[in-house]
């Protein structure tokens, strides 16, 4: 059997961030967690493109227009949704995260979910850099191996 991994090494790559201005006191985290991871594994930040959307139900739109731009190798979206008192938030999550698969299936370009989805500002606040790890970084890291991967078919 043949067996395909994809290698971090982002050496080369060219990646586009579609990132939510909503809740960016922890959103800001998270692309700076991304960017790091990126430089880390051999990336150029001159090869990193940040596009800025009002809030995450806007991320897929732009996700998808960068995706099928040809321009990028993968496009990694960052945001935060906060639970609150009314259902808005299960229609955010929900839609958001199903228009960032879309855009991954219409452009066949590796499209992350790095918008993060809690019950409370706090469990915000340990997934973008504190005791659960920056999740950002974690959506950087998979692009890298994604692309790799795609690469190796």
């Amino acid at each position: 059997m043949k067996k395909i991994e994809g290698q971090l090494v982002a050496t080369g790559m060219k990646i586009g961030i579609v990132a939510s201005r909503f809740n960016d006191f922890i959103v800001n985290h998270l692309i700076s967690g991304a960017e790091d991871c990126f430089v880390r594994h051999g990336g150029s930040t001159d090869d990193l493109t940040l596009a800025l959307v009002p809030g995450a139900f806007e991320i897929p739109v732009m996700a998808l227009q960068m995706a099928a731009s040809g321009e990028y190798d993968a496009v990694v979206c960052l945001g935060a949704v906060i639970r609150g008192a009314t259902p808005h938030f299960d229609m955010v999550a929900n839609e958001s995260a199903k228009g960032i698969a879309q855009a991954a299936m219409k452009s066949g370009v590796p499209v992350l979910n790095g918008i993060l989805t809690t019950d409370s500002i706090e469990q915000a606040v340990e997934r973008a850099g504190t005791k659960a790890g920056n999740k950002g970084a974690d959506a950087m890291i998979s692009a890298i191996e994604m692309v790799n991967l795609v690469k190796e078919i």
